[in-house]
């Protein structure tokens, strides 16, 4: 390692993180910690104990959609579509959610040169930003419902699906809520609290949907989607607050035991520095979502234009990708955000976090990357297989499981088995990027928007301009999804590159520490 500073707290391996060996000031910067649990295998605080959390809490959500698509077909096969404007709010939310709450791997992730006090003071701050922002949004798309449905929901059930999305409206604060917990939470070695809220939300959801709107329901009146989004709206903010609460608690706990006198005396609070710190790396993630997300909802606006039958393919499509296929990536990139935020933190601080342009040697490269590679290669030895079985075997069932209707199941196993191979490579790329978004988000900004702008872009303004028909739109979208993930690939792998190389050389010029 490189010479250490003053601001240097250990001498352990750079390794102990993953290898489960608690830091020296583990006993004091962790939320609930202690010596008996670093030794377990799935302590919360490795590796691998973090993934099997995440595994989890990601899980249950993406079991859930996949069983609401079913109560949706038994009720209406029609109205199917009508459930896609969760996801499409849930990508305009995705705006605010990518914002402030992707910063946290890189500045409440930083364990080594903020105290326990100053990490939960910024997740209070991250929090109650977020969900004021989350209300204003609801507050937008309730009043823009007509418009929102107009470009999203096919002119088939346009009319039917007006009362759905404005229930689905407050979606997004709900969204906002359980967003900022996990995030905050996951940085502070607690996903517990992620899995928590899954569990709650999953568990709520299927004991109601199975009282209320399943083919077993209770009582004799004919059960509406309306019905499944109330339920799922109510379940969404119980969950949220449940774990929220649950936060709160342990942070409470923590601090009441904690040995240190000036930890227990320093006060824990929502503060504008605290916003401070973290509005400079929150902006760009947010600019990054914004452009990303935009591109995305126009080419969706043009594909529920379509009809109902391809819009519909498309969001069984969705279901199964961003879905159970998904999880293990999803769950793979939370757990080395953290852990390659942790290991950024502690290397700064060992170097000096007034050193801007610090050299750093392979050792240390290898030691701040190392959980990313980790979960690259779990990524390529799950995906691989799963894409393999689902392209010759699965994709037509599956898709006529969830859709109940055979035009659109022949729609999405097309889709499906044009471009499969593309979500291996971004597998691969999702696991690349977390050394880039908890360690430099101005670098992350800078791959994405090559992606989208010099890509995306282009593709978009062909798809919006071209006539595009049901027969030959699939052509052109693929290129577009399918074509971006393989372009991210290759922008992603040479950012990374580049990063390291500057990193090597002493040319980074990093971003000046601000303490809250």
């Amino acid at each position: 390692m490189v010479s250490k500073n003053d601001t240097a707290v250990s001498s352990s391996s750079p390794y102990d993180d993953l290898n489960g060996v608690a830091d020296p000031r583990g006993s004091e910067q962790e939320l609930g910690s202690s010596s008996s649990k670093s030794r377990r295998a799935f302590d919360r605080k490795r590796y691998s104990g973090a993934l099997l959390f995440n595994f989890g809490a990601f899980l249950l959500p993406a079991l859930y959609g996949t069983l609401s698509k079913l109560w949706v077909a038994n009720i209406d096969s029609s109205m199917i579509v009508t459930t896609d404007v969760y996801t499409y709010i849930g990508v305009v939310t995705e705006c605010i959610n990518e914002g402030l709450p992707r910063a946290a791997w890189v500045i409440i992730g930083d364990k080594s040169s903020r105290t326990l006090s100053s990490r939960l003071g910024l997740s209070y701050t991250l929090i109650a930003f977020q969900a004021i922002l989350g209300t204003i949004l609801s507050i937008i798309l309730l009043a823009a419902a007509d418009k929102f449905a107009d470009s999203f929901v096919p002119i088939e059930v346009r009319a039917a699906s007006l009362k759905y999305v404005r229930i689905s409206a407050f979606s997004a604060l709900s969204s906002a809520l359980e967003t900022s917990v996990s995030a905050c939470t996951r940085a502070l070695d607690k996903p517990n609290v992620p899995l928590l809220i899954s569990s709650v939300k999953f568990a709520i959801n299927i004991i109601l949907d199975l009282l209320l709107i399943s083919k077993f329901h209770v009582g004799k009146a004919k059960p509406s989607v309306n019905e499944q989004a109330w339920i799922r709206l109510a379940c969404d903010m119980a969950s949220s607050i449940a774990g929220l609460l649950y936060f709160v608690y342990l942070s409470h706990r923590k601090r009441s035991s904690t040995t240190l006198p000036e930890q227990r005396a320093e006060k824990v609070h929502p503060s504008l520095k605290a916003l401070g710190v973290l509005i400079r790396p929150g902006s760009i993630t947010f600019a990054e979502s914004a452009v990303r997300n935009a591109l995305y909802l126009w080419l969706i606006s043009g594909i529920v234009s379509l009809g109902s039958d391809y819009a519909t393919a498309w969001g069984i499509f969705n279901t199964i990708r961003w879905g159970l296929v998904m999880v293990p990536v999803q769950s793979l990139e939370a757990t080395s955000n953290a852990f390659v935020g942790h290991a950024w933190g502690k290397w700064r601080s060992e170097v000096g976090i007034t050193t801007l342009n610090p050299k750093a040697s392979r050792q240390d490269l290898l030691y701040i990357t190392r959980p990313a590679f980790i979960s690259l290669a779990i990524a390529l030895a799950v995906e691989i297989p799963l894409c393999i079985l689902l392209s010759t075997v699965g994709a037509y069932p599956y898709a006529m499981w969830l859709s109940n209707t055979p035009t659109v199941a022949k729609i999405t196993t097309k889709m499906w088995r044009t471009i499969d191979w593309c979500y291996i490579l971004y597998a691969a790329s999702t696991q690349l990027a977390t050394i880039l978004l908890a360690t430099r988000p101005g670098w992350y900004l800078y791959q994405s928007l090559a992606s989208n702008l010099l890509y995306v872009l282009p593709w978009a303004i062909v798809c919006q301009t071209a006539r595009l028909n049901r027969d030959d739109a699939w052509t052109y979208h693929s290129l577009v999804f399918g074509g971006s993930l393989v372009f991210s690939f290759f922008d992603v792998a040479g950012v990374v590159g580049v990063w390291a190389w500057t990193l090597g050389k002493g040319k980074a010029g990093l971003e000046v520490f601000r303490g809250a």
